[in-house]
């Protein structure tokens, strides 16, 4: 009779001890994921996952520029897509154009990645890099933009405030300056940094 008491107390200390231990360890690894974050030097570390489910080393665009757009099908700046694909078309051998859609604002990306490809290739003819359906915003937020947002820059750094927001990138693969929605990827803003 008295080994039941003894035993019960001993697991409870066990219990409370394997506890204790846990909360240290997911303490610990917070603490890792947060470092190991922020630890990257520039984009060039980042893999992104295309529209087709392929995977897509930043490294592999060393040596250019690249413009990020935060992109959205049933947005007011949608027909930002066609400007996009016209800076593509002129300045592809120097510049990565990589749209990256995004369902934070509003709700205007609801489609899945097919659907996204359908309706970028059918209304705007879009043949620049397109990611997998990424947040941008946010507890989810993808590790690139959260990276992003917190580089210095010659514009600002923060959330982003809505779709169709631009991250241009330097050869380095280091930010060089973001854009609001309202500045058009073909706008002298942006191509005089070309």
């Amino acid at each position: 009779m008295i080994l039941i008491p003894i035993c019960t107390i001993f697991v409870d200390d066990l219990i409370k001890i394997i506890k204790q231990k846990m909360k240290s360890l997911i303490l610990s690894l917070a603490i890792f994921n947060l470092l190991s974050m922020t630890s990257q030097n520039s984009v060039h570390e980042f893999d992104i996952q295309t529209l087709d489910g392929k995977t897509q080393s930043l490294s592999d665009f060393k040596g250019k520029k690249m413009l990020f757009v935060n992109t959205a099908s049933e947005c007011g700046f949608t027909s930002q897509y066609e400007a996009l694909q016209a800076v593509h078309s002129k300045y592809e051998n120097d510049l990565v154009v990589i749209g990256f859609p995004a369902n934070n604002f509003g709700g205007q990306e609801p489609g899945n990645n097919s659907e996204i490809k359908n309706f970028c290739a059918k209304n705007y003819g879009v043949t620049f890099l397109m990611a997998n359906k990424v947040s941008v915003k946010g507890k989810d937020i993808d590790p690139l933009f959260d990276w992003l947002n917190h580089q210095e820059n010659q514009s600002f750094k923060g959330d982003i405030m809505w779709n169709f927001e631009k991250y241009l990138i330097d050869e380095n693969g280091l930010l060089l300056r973001r854009f609001r929605s309202s500045t058009r990827p073909d706008s002298d803003k942006i191509l005089s940094l070309l």
